[in-house]
């Protein structure tokens, strides 16, 4: 086969056969497709698009291009994928949740990108957790625990390892067809059974309107659905912070608060309503509200917080993590509050911006290889809808010296927005699949 005539029909608007993209794939994860051809390839499918055969076609070359896992647990293995946000940490809370009602959750999560922090960043942010395991190892944990939170081996959708870094430097990252392929390659990598998806829309997300985040919700569930994983999609807000907190071990912290003493609050509600819509889409339910119960049972009997022990313990981690998490977090060095500039009410929070300033705080990356400072961010973020007065704190920063702190407190002054009136979007937007 011949590069050339894959980009070429792309191109003319025409989908490439499932063996050439399959033969395209290889070509990437081997190096015989050369840097040239890749780019050129991605722009034909950002310019062209696919159809929904085409991009089933390459999410699931993408996903055979390295080792594809299988499991015999005898029940259905399911995941859950976030599109990105700020104080974001679902998957610390839903997976120990749901291992505990014996849903098994096989997770392979990923580091963080741009603007939005990372799950096994998060996670790492504990003393002595690795998650980079073996898959031998991976498997003890899944048999021990009955959920897992790693990293991608570089065995798994190595194609799409080579064509991302193309498409970072191509201006082609924005294809809803190449960013469904990527994200799916790799969960289905995993063996699942069952996926939920969290597409998020609003000022903290990569889609920021509602119909970008619906148009790509509605790619993944046909696509993932195509090839042959049971999948739906919850639109769900990101206007503001899901978690009062932003910064590696400060949403840790908030976990810890879900699981230990759990009470209403945005983090809980939607790892709740996720959990719940994974269980009856997997089969292990007959309703969002009967799973619910059980999910929410686990949290206040204990049950979530022992597995989340037991995950901490087989990374690596110290035992008996949930009960004394306070005093075993790392702490920034400046830690003060951000006064509110006048009285009003909080009407917006710029997420992009909280978190690059997360990120210029040294809590993510500029580059790749940078070192990440977990005990740098924000907490105590105030939601949209609060009312404050001049002087009032909005929310705590915590950074390294006190010319970050300087920096950390304007760029958080700047995303914030205080008006007359406001009125939060509701956190469930819509339900796609």
């Amino acid at each position: 086969m011949d590069a050339r005539q894959i980009i070429e029909a792309v191109r003319d608007g025409k989908d490439p056969s499932q063996a050439e993209l399959n033969w395209f794939a290889n070509g990437l994860a081997s190096g015989n497709v050369t840097d040239a051809q890749a780019g050129a390839f991605a722009m034909a499918v950002l310019l062209k698009g696919l159809s929904e055969e085409g991009r089933v076609a390459l999410t699931l070359a993408m996903r055979d291009s390295g080792d594809v896992l299988s499991w015999n647990l005898g029940k259905p293995v399911v995941d859950k994928h976030s599109t990105g946000g700020i104080g974001d940490s679902v998957s610390l809370l839903l997976a120990p949740m749901l291992a505990a009602v014996d849903v098994p959750v096989p997770m392979i999560s990923g580091r963080g990108l741009g603007h939005t922090g990372g799950t096994l960043d998060k996670l790492e942010a504990i003393s002595g957790i690795q998650t980079d395991v073996t898959e031998n190892r991976f498997r003890q944990i899944m048999d021990t625990v009955g959920c897992a939170i790693v990293s991608a081996s570089r065995a798994m959708a190595p194609a799409d390892k080579r064509l991302y870094a193309i498409r970072d430097v191509t201006g082609t990252v924005p294809s809803v067809d190449l960013i469904t392929a990527s994200i799916l390659s790799k969960k289905l990598a995993a063996g699942l059974d069952g996926l939920i998806l969290d597409v998020k829309c609003g000022s903290g997300a990569f889609m920021e309107t509602e119909d970008d985040a619906r148009a790509l919700a509605k790619a993944l569930v046909t696509t993932a659905n195509g090839a042959g994983c049971k999948t739906a999609a919850l639109i769900t807000d990101m206007s503001q912070p899901l978690a009062p907190a932003a910064g590696n071990a400060l949403e840790i912290a908030e976990v810890m608060k879900g699981l230990t003493n759990p009470k209403n609050s945005r983090l809980v509600d939607l790892s709740l309503a996720l959990g719940a819509e994974l269980m009856v889409l997997a089969g292990y339910d007959t309703a969002p509200e009967v799973a619910a119960v059980k999910l929410r049972d686990a949290l206040t009997d204990g049950s979530a917080a022992a597995k989340f022990d037991a995950l901490v313990i087989a990374l690596g981690g110290p035992e008996g993590f949930c009960e004394g998490w306070a005093g075993r977090l790392p702490e920034a060095n400046v830690i003060r509050d951000i006064e509110a500039p006048e009285t009003g009410v909080i009407a917006a929070l710029n997420g992009y911006q909280i978190g690059m300033g997360v990120v210029h705080m040294g809590g993510g990356r500029m580059r790749g290889g940078d070192r990440i400072d977990p005990s740098v961010g924000y907490s105590d973020i105030l939601p949209i809808g609060a009312e404050v007065r001049a002087g009032d704190p909005v929310a705590r920063l915590h950074a390294a010296s006190e010319k970050a702190a300087q920096a950390a407190e304007r760029a958080f002054l700047q995303a914030l927005t205080i008006g007359e009136t406001a009125k939060a979007p509701p956190l469930l937007i819509d339900r796609v699949g």
